[in-house]
């Protein structure tokens, strides 16, 4: 099962390959920050902001997850505009649960 709750009938192959890799990244957690953003967004990305997306899943899931929570410094080629939207979605500035 991939997660997605989104269909892929309408999106073009690119996008639809895309979808599909941020889904089965490796390790379920960076599944469900790559796919779930993808969900919301695929639909939507210009040709340049799919070339970042498509730079990003190329990414070792450890590496980008160590970005993702402050760890590590994103190194400038991959602090793109798509990647500060991966992480402003996942972004909690509140508690989860109040």
């Amino acid at each position: 099962m991939s997660g997605t709750t989104r269909t892929s009938a309408d999106l073009d192959p690119r996008r639809r390959r895309l979808l599909y890799r941020a889904w089965h990244r490796g390790i379920r957690e960076m599944d469900l920050i790559m796919g779930r953003f993808a969900d919301a967004a695929i639909g939507e990305l210009s040709e340049a902001e799919l070339d970042q997306f498509e730079a990003l899943i190329e990414v070792p899931d450890r590496d980008l997850f160590k970005w993702l929570t402050g760890e590590v410094e994103t190194p400038s080629n991959y602090d793109t505009s798509v990647w500060q939207r991966v992480r402003a979605f996942h972004r909690h500035d509140a508690p989860i649960h109040s």
